[in-house]
């Protein structure tokens, strides 16, 4: 296990040092707010859709189609799970509450997950890890929404099924099934799109770190519980539950690496634009993402042993 660990640490640790480096640009304002929404935007709505089609551009396999369709029952059942774990733990309906709610919920799984899944899985995780972010994406637009905005009580339908993440599997998948290989002339340019999912989100994450100030949200001791619940207490069930239901190999890596991403940075915008919370979003956030650097490569090492 421990050469799991330092495996997966090693990877886990590169991508650390390109958040180390957007943080330093964040902290000498190289990195503007404008130059952070740039780096998110282009990561969103270009690199992550090319990082998701080029993994599904590979040989046609019916087993590989029906463990598709597996992986994405699965991710919506861990989602389900979530949902019903943070509605018992916290009870009660404040601002707070919600906040812990949806920080618990929705994970970083396209921005921290698919770089790790790709460094460590290849492209095969991506292709998993890509059902995890379209589940995710429809739990945010509709769960995380819902619990966020008290005014509306609306589900935007058209934002759930018009998602990067969304697009990207579709695409990808009608490529898959109808057995098209994309011409060199357009395989590489989504090559290349898609190679800026990792240095794009890290670099963001680190300019989102140096937007808060560590030392004041380390000392906020109530945010520990729900940090322990995003990193920890969901992943372990997640990743048992599966475990009991027979899923192996790199599907269970896959979905472990996502379930174990940190806080979703939507769970700080939608608290600041609905008038949640906002505070402690930022700083679950910002801990998660920094905790997460020796959560995630332990608890994937731990699953590796028996995968």
């Amino acid at each position: 296990m421990w050469n799991n660990f330092l495996t997966v640490g090693q990877q886990v640790l590169i991508l650390f040092a390109l958040v180390l480096v957007g943080y330093i640009l964040g902290k000498k304002k190289i990195i503007t707010d404008k130059g952070g929404k740039v780096c998110s935007d282009l990561a969103l709505l270009i690199a992550t859709p090319c990082v998701i089609i080029k993994s599904f551009q590979r040989e046609y396999s019916t087993q590989l189609l029906y463990e598709l369709l597996i992986a994405l029952v699965v991710a919506f059942g861990l989602h389900i799970v979530a949902i019903v774990i943070t509605h018992i733990v916290y009870r009660r309906d404040t601002p707070t509450t919600r906040v812990y709610r949806a920080s618990t919920v929705l994970s970083n799984a396209g921005f921290m997950g698919l770089p790790l899944q790709q460094a460590v899985l290849g492209d095969q995780g991506v292709m998993y890890g890509a059902t995890y972010v379209v589940a995710m994406s429809v739990t945010m637009w509709s769960y995380g929404l819902l619990i966020m905005d008290k005014s509306n009580g609306k589900v935007p339908v058209r934002k759930m099924v018009f998602s990067p993440g969304v697009i990207g599997l579709v695409v990808g998948l009608l490529l898959f099934v109808c057995r098209i290989s994309l011409p060199e002339i357009i395989f590489t340019p989504v090559q290349h799109l898609g190679n800026l999912n990792t240095p794009l989100p890290m670099l963001f994450a680190g300019y989102y770190l140096s937007k808060v100030n560590m030392r004041q949200a380390l000392k906020k001791g109530s945010d520990y519980g729900a940090l322990a619940m995003r990193l920890l207490v969901v992943p372990a069930i997640s990743i048992v539950l599966m475990y009991v239901c027979g899923i192996r190999g790199v599907m269970l890596l896959s979905m472990a690496v996502a379930s174990t991403a940190p806080t979703a940075v939507a769970v700080a915008m939608f608290a600041d634009r609905y008038h949640q919370d906002a505070e402690t979003s930022i700083n679950l956030v910002a801990l998660s993402t920094l905790f997460s650097v020796v959560t995630m490569p332990t608890i994937l090492a731990v699953v590796q042993v028996f995968a």
